[in-house]
């Protein structure tokens, strides 16, 4: 496993993380950074993890042991007016866009702005129209969530996930159920938002084509390791890991066990 480096920029900052449910460790000695700017993808096979360090990323869960600093706040020790001002410097999009069903796209987005700003109604749907067209949706402001493509709603959910200006985004597992041309777009406008606006991305996901066209560096968790087996450019990790998981994972093919026999 790779160390934490040294210096740099960065807004998330993640010491010997272990998570553990009913006294059964998830994973153990987690450790990593995320730098300002960057796309940052949490991936790996399904059960090892991923999505529940992005929970324990952003406080949800608290850690059974190490820490987790979000823009240089200890996440699992605030309290209070400290804690909701913090998560008020991160948005969420989870896997399937979590949108209100009964509102409108315009009228999801406003939701954070009504709850966390004192913003009247007429600037509230300004801001809400804004964020629609930066994800391309500024014709379907007044849709339904029932009425658009999944697609849509995903990239509703990060209009969602953008309505306070947050410096870091979560995204979890955003190509989920996507066809293939969907998730190249979707790819594409996460590339494009960092680009622009300078945000941090941390994206969990285990979707191959989207890893390689938007992590910046990456790190990959294993269940039978239960904790990190690598950190990096994915495009370097697909070409030079000497891990034969590693190596697996980006090749699309059946891994070995730890003791070299076919899983």
């Amino acid at each position: 496993m790779t160390a934490v480096p040294a210096g740099g920029d960065a807004v998330v900052r993640v010491e010997n993380l272990a998570a553990r449910f009913g006294g059964r460790p998830v994973f153990e000695r987690v450790s990593f950074e995320v730098r300002r700017g960057e796309v940052f993808v949490i991936l790996g096979g399904s059960g090892c993890g991923k999505s529940t360090l992005l929970k324990h990323m952003i406080g949800l869960y608290p850690p059974a042991e190490g820490r987790i600093e979000i823009l240089g706040e200890d996440i699992a020790a605030l309290e209070g007016a400290a804690r909701r001002a913090l998560l008020r410097r991160i948005g969420v999009m989870w896997q399937s866009g979590a949108l209100f069903g009964s509102s409108t796209l315009e009228g999801n987005i406003e939701v954070p702005l009504e709850e966390h700003t004192g913003l009247p109604a007429e600037a509230r749907a300004l801001v809400a129209k804004a964020k629609l067209g930066m994800v391309g949706l500024a014709d379907a402001a007044g849709r339904l969530p029932a009425e658009i493509s999944g697609g849509m709603a995903k990239r509703a959910g990060i209009a969602r996930a953008m309505a306070l200006d947050p410096p870091i985004l979560f995204l979890d597992e955003p190509s989920a159920g996507l066809d293939p041309v969907t998730s190249a777009g979707l790819d594409a406008l996460i590339k494009q938002l960092a680009r622009d606006l300078g945000t941090t991305f941390v994206v969990v996901t285990h979707e191959l084509q989207s890893i390689l066209a938007i992590g910046d560096r990456c790190i990959m968790l294993d269940k039978a390791a239960r904790g990190m087996i690598a950190e990096g450019d994915p495009r370097r990790l697909r070409d030079e890991s000497a891990d034969p998981v590693v190596r697996a994972f980006f090749r699309r093919e059946a891994p070995p066990d730890r003791q070299g026999a076919a899983a």
